[in-house]
């Protein structure tokens, strides 16, 4: 069970990477405006907002990051952390977008049900 959960940690740990990366950097760019379906005026007006949300992305990743590295020593860690997520996740399915629910709500909530089985 241990290897699952840790699988789909990391499966979460990545996906906020790329949440980071797209936010951070691609915002503004062709991918961004395609995954946000954003116009380049929207973008624009909104980027540094963008920014500081895939900078909270990185920080998410990194601490499931420090929860894995720590073995069974970061349970804690581990919970914390997806929980964090599952509670940000559900509120921005609520306040912007039902997609969110099943990208990055579901993942991190069946790691954080294996994590505590």
């Amino acid at each position: 069970m241990t290897i699952i959960a840790n699988t789909l940690i990391g499966f979460v740990a990545l996906l906020h990477i790329y949440f980071l990366i797209l936010e951070m950097f691609y915002w503004d760019k062709p991918l961004g405006l395609r995954t946000f379906g954003m116009s380049q005026e929207s973008a624009n007006a909104s980027k540094s907002l963008a920014m500081n949300q895939g900078l909270y992305n990185g920080f998410l990743a990194a601490g499931l990051v420090w929860g894995l590295s720590l073995g069974s020593a970061g349970m804690a860690i581990k919970i914390f952390f997806l929980g964090c997520i599952v509670v940000a996740e559900i509120f921005g399915a609520i306040t912007a977008n039902r997609k969110i629910l099943f990208v990055q709500a579901l993942p991190a909530a069946l790691a954080l049900a294996m994590v505590v089985i």
